[in-house]
């Protein structure tokens, strides 16, 4: 999931970035939750999979679902692609994040350090998850053997950041902000270490497309 950082558009508060998809290697042994994430930030360089996120208001009376297609190269390489309700792709290059909405007819472009941060995209598709996260083992629930990811520099914007197996395979990520909102992100069809050309992950912006870029 991406965080919301202050002076961006209202629909980057939909977007979870965050979000990039792993597991672990048949016949790995773990102990608990917190093996199976460092294995696979050891182990998986590449993946690709689709992805379902349900958005809880904080009384839990109101739902947004999404769907769409994700991919990511280490590290910090990502496409993420909303598919329904509404069209968005989003894609960095290591240097640099464009978000597109096919609605709003506007490309934001924001560099990658500043957008990325300790955020739940940097937890999975970066390169140094125990120097930006501090790693506990949580009770399973739900079927799923669960592991908290706190940032150690927190900018509060994330309370709770939870990472989800299922027999080892990354299976959810749930978030909940600041104010209380819980994301979950729950991802099927996973293929690990696909082999994914660098142009995947880079971005031309469509000729008529409004351009909003955030400073460097």
């Amino acid at each position: 999931m991406m965080v919301v950082r202050p002076g961006l558009p209202g629909r980057w508060a939909r977007v979870c970035l965050s979000v990039l998809v792993c597991a672990l290697p048949p016949g790995v042994a773990w102990a608990d939750g917190v093996d199976m994430l460092r294995s696979f930030a050891r182990d998986v360089k590449s993946a690709r999979a689709a992805f379902s996120q349900t958005v809880i208001s904080p009384d839990g009376n109101r739902r947004k679902t999404s769907s769409g297609q994700f991919e990511f190269s280490r590290p910090d390489r990502f496409r993420f692609s909303y598919e329904r309700p509404f069209e968005q792709t989003i894609v960095a290059d290591g240097q640099t994040l464009w978000l597109h909405d096919a609605e709003l007819n506007q490309v934001v472009v924001r560099p990658y350090a500043q957008a990325m941060g300790a955020t739940p995209a940097a937890l999975l598709a970066g390169h140094a998850l125990e120097r930006d996260f501090a790693l506990s083992a949580l009770p399973a629930r739900d079927g799923l053997d669960w592991v908290q990811a706190q940032p150690r520099q927190a900018d509060g914007q994330i309370r709770s950041l939870q990472v989800g197996f299922r027999d080892g395979v990354l299976a959810a990520l749930e978030v909940t902000d600041a104010f209380g909102q819980r994301s979950l992100l729950q991802f099927s069809d996973l293929k690990l270490n696909p082999r994914l050309g660098d142009d995947r992950f880079r971005y031309e912006v469509p000729a008529g497309v409004e351009v909003l870029r955030q400073p460097y």
